[in-house]
């Protein structure tokens, strides 16, 4: 019986072992193509962000949040030519069903150029609706919950049901996603003037 046992435990052992070598091998194969992926669509949302800039150079580690949060994992200074039109800054925090990733442009005004949110695991049909295309906060005007973000002043109050229109049903979501959007912005705004000032 005993002999059963331990055969039956090394045949375990050679399975888990080979399974974890075929895994290393799917990573090792698949993560240069996932990284390009993951590259291509930063590209994009910079340039959705910024379309007139020609050049997005990595500012990283020039820029932090003031909340402690919220980090920030990356930043570009958007420019054309020689002029700053902005900054865009990946910045993650924690919504209801975990981490949030998002987007956040600030511009040279002190407004926001926009908000892409890139992350989000929270509740489908609730909060998840922050990423829907198809689900306005604002029907009138066709505003997506992130659309709403795009031109608002840096000095605004960023407060939910009051200059923020929530998610239906998804108030912790909201609350969660402005705070990281509006902790981006002053990041972003204060790089700004310092860049202005000549400080960068």
């Amino acid at each position: 019986m005993n002999m059963n046992i331990l055969k039956l435990g090394v045949i375990l052992a050679l399975f888990a072992a080979g399974a974890c070598v075929a895994l290393a091998a799917v990573y090792t194969v698949t993560k240069p193509a996932i990284e390009g992926h993951e590259a291509k669509r930063l590209e994009m949302s910079l340039k959705d962000l910024f379309p007139e800039a020609d050049a997005f150079t990595d500012i990283n580690g020039s820029i932090a949040a003031s909340l402690s949060d919220v980090k920030v994992n990356g930043s570009w200074k958007a420019t054309k030519g020689d002029a700053i039109l902005g900054v865009a800054i990946k910045v993650t925090g924690k919504s209801y069903g975990g981490d949030a990733a998002m987007l956040v442009g600030v511009g040279t005004d002190r407004r926001l150029v926009g908000v892409r949110i890139l992350e989000l695991t929270d509740t489908p049909g609730l909060g998840a609706n922050a990423t829907s295309p198809t689900y306005f906060v604002d029907e009138s005007s066709n505003t997506t919950f992130p659309g709403q973000f795009t031109g608002k002043a840096l000095s605004d109050p960023f407060e939910v049901k009051k200059d923020i229109v929530a998610i239906t049903a998804s108030t912790i979501t909201s609350k969660a996603l402005t705070l990281i959007a509006k902790a981006a912005g002053q990041a972003g705004g204060q790089w700004l003037e310092k860049a202005a000032e000549g400080g960068m």
